[in-house]
């Protein structure tokens, strides 16, 4: 799996906000080096993450530790969740179109 690039900068926003509603606890710097790779989700956006740019071996899918919801610009609404590996570490960005078609635009948060 490759490690293509930075988050956006609405992607930036969007998790930033679903870590302030989350209850884990990162290090300030926790965006410095992050790296995201598309999921191949049918274009609803979703990410996988990599802090520190670092693939971590085998990572599990431990829990999900915040959502949001917003309605994209074709009416359709769409539910992002942020997702923390086994060991507490940011893992997904899993976005979800209600109607599973491609997400138009993240909203400016």
């Amino acid at each position: 799996m490759a490690l293509n690039r930075e988050p956006t900068f609405q992607e930036e926003k969007l998790l930033e906000l679903l870590v302030r509603k989350s209850s884990i606890l990162l290090p300030d710097d926790w965006k410095k080096g992050l790296l995201v790779c598309p999921m191949d989700d049918g274009g609803m956006g979703s990410l996988y993450l990599f802090p520190k740019g670092k693939l971590i071996g085998e990572r599990l899918f431990g829990e999900q530790v915040s959502d949001f919801q917003f309605t994209d610009t074709d009416g359709v609404i769409v539910i992002v969740s942020l997702n923390v590996d086994k060991e507490g570490n940011l893992f997904e960005l899993d976005i979800w179109k209600t109607d599973f078609g491609k997400l138009l635009k993240i909203p400016d948060l």
